[in-house]
Formats: structure tokens, sequence, C-alpha cells
């Protein structure tokens, strides 16, 4: 059975309370968990620079680490959806800018993440658009893996980056 923990007023999140039903904390036997109705964030990748990452603010869960731009999903909001939100709100990803390439979803039952990995086909510069950032940096593949990750991020970044790099290789004739 899962608890609702609604954010109290102060918090440097919202600070005058949750704005949405979605931004409330989620309790169960697997642990509490950021969003009444899931949680999603996009893994934006442009070629020539690598992946975009946001160092989340010391104040937040797991504060001081790099992850997604991400968070709550709104009541109905498909995972899609609110992870483009999500990304515009926090580093100011233009939506026309990227391709989806692929979702993935961590589900514990009561509560889910969905990771939308998505191409960039015109570039841009992200902007720290909200206080849930520290700073926002192209990090090039082959060093993620290296840096300070949120440890969910870090626990799905090896099966990601895999994805990630094989939507990179071309096909071959046969198709595969």
């Amino acid at each position: 059975m899962e608890k609702i923990v609604p954010t109290s007023p102060g918090d440097p999140r919202r600070p005058l309370g949750p704005r949405d039903p979605g931004d409330a904390w989620v309790d169960g036997d697997r642990g509490q968990f950021w969003g009444r109705f899931g949680s999603a964030g996009l893994l934006a990748h442009d070629a020539g620079k690598g992946v975009l990452l946001q160092h989340r603010a010391t104040w937040s869960h797991h504060g001081g680490t790099w992850g997604l731009p991400g968070g709550a999903l709104h009541q109905g909001e498909d995972p899609v959806t609110g992870a483009l939100r999500e990304a515009y709100e926090e580093a100011a990803v233009p939506e026309q800018n990227v391709r989806v390439l692929f979702t993935s979803v961590f589900d514990v039952g009561y509560w889910s993440y969905t990771t939308v990995a998505v191409e960039v086909v015109e570039p841009f510069e992200p902007a720290i658009s909200d206080p849930e950032s520290i700073e926002l940096d192209w990090i090039p593949i082959h060093e993620v893996a290296g840096i300070n990750l949120h440890p969910a991020f870090a626990a799905s970044w090896p099966a990601l980056s895999e994805k990630l790099l094989d939507h990179r290789r071309p096909l071959r004739h046969d198709g595969r």
C-alpha cells in the first residue's frame, strides 16, 4: 500500500508548497520516491557534445550528484510529455530540437520512472531555468560513468548507454 507525502510549504523546490497534485513523495515497501503519478527524465544526446546532465541542487534528493533533467509527472500526463516538459522547465530543452529514440522504465509496482532518450536534431544550449540545478553540462558518453551520478541513474547508466550507442550505429545491409 502506498502512502502519499506532499511537500511542505517552504520546500526550495516549491516555495509555496506543491503546485501540482503529482508533486509528492510516494512511500511503499520498496522505498520512497518522488512523484505521485510517477516521474520521468530526459536523456538528451548530441552526437558532437555528449549527453546533457544536471548537477542537482544540494537541497534535492541525492543533492550534489549528476542526473537527468526530469521530475514528477502530472496526473494523466504520459512519460514522454512529462520528460519533455520537465527538461524544458529545468534546462530550457526545446522540444522541437529533439527526436525520441526510446524509453526505458523502472517500475516498483506503486511507482515508476521513465527515462526518455532523445537525439538532438538541432543544436541548442541548455540554460538553468529553476532552482533545481547547480549547473548543466554536456558530458561525453565515455565520461559519464566516471562522475558522481545520482545512485539510481548510476545503476541504470550501463544499460541506457548501451542502448543509446546501439541507436547511433548504422544498420547493416541486412537490416540489423
